[in-house]
C-alpha cells in the first residue's frame, strides 16, 4: 500500500501525487473500502478515486533515480515494436499504454517517431492515432523521467531526444 505524499504510476494516467488515502462517503462507493486520491501531474484540475485493492488498472511506484538514469542509457539499444496486424495496431498501443512498461512505452515512441518522419518523406500525413499514441507516450514517460530525475518536463523532454536521436 502506498501512502499520502506519495508519486505513484496510475496505469495510463500516468505519474499521480496520492493526495489522501481515506474511505469515501460517495454515492456508488463503498464506504467500508480505502481509496487513493489520486492527482495526475500532467493533468493538475483532475482528480482520480481508486481503490488501494484495484486489480483493474496498473499501479507501480516510480522509477528511482537510478532506474531513470539507467533507462536512459538504455534508449539506444531498445527496439522499435513489431506491428505484425496494422488493423490491430491502436489495440497494440493500448495495452502497451496499459501495461506501463518504459522500455515497450520507448520502443513505441520510437515506431512512432520512425513511422511519422517515413509517411513525411512520402508526403503523407501523419494518422491521428499515432499522433495521439505519440503524444501520450512522451507524456507520461517524460513526466516520470522528470520526476525521477528533479527535473522540469521540458528538460527530461529534452534529455529523451537526445537518446533517441531526434
Amino acid at each position: 500500500m502506498y501512502h499520502k505524499g506519495d508519486y505513484i504510476v496510475y496505469g495510463i494516467s500516468g505519474p499521480c501525487l496520492i493526495t489522501e488515502v481515506t474511505r469515501l462517503s460517495m454515492p456508488g462507493c463503498d464506504g467500508k473500502r480505502k481509496y487513493y486520491v489520486l492527482r495526475p501531474v500532467n493533468s493538475r484540475k483532475s482528480t482520480i478515486y481508486s481503490p488501494v485493492d484495484n486489480e483493474k488498472v496498473t499501479i507501480r511506484q516510480i522509477m528511482t533515480r537510478e532506474q531513470a538514469e539507467s533507462l536512459l542509457r538504455e534508449v539506444p539499444d531498445i527496439q522499435q515494436i513489431s506491428v505484425e496486424n496494422e488493423k490491430l495496431r491502436e489495440e497494440q498501443y493500448k495495452e502497451i499504454m496499459k501495461h506501463s512498461d518504459l522500455r515497450d512505452c520507448v520502443g513505441l515512441i520510437k515506431t512512432l517517431y520512425h513511422k511519422r518522419q517515413v509517411r513525411l518523406d512520402q508526403g503523407r500525413k501523419f494518422t491521428t492515432v499515432d499522433e495521439r499514441y505519440l503524444r501520450e507516450a512522451m507524456d507520461i514517460l517524460c513526466s516520470e523521467l522528470a520526476l525521477s530525475l528533479g527535473m522540469d518536463n521540458e528538460k527530461a523532454q529534452e534529455t529523451l531526444y537526445t537518446k533517441l536521436h531526434i
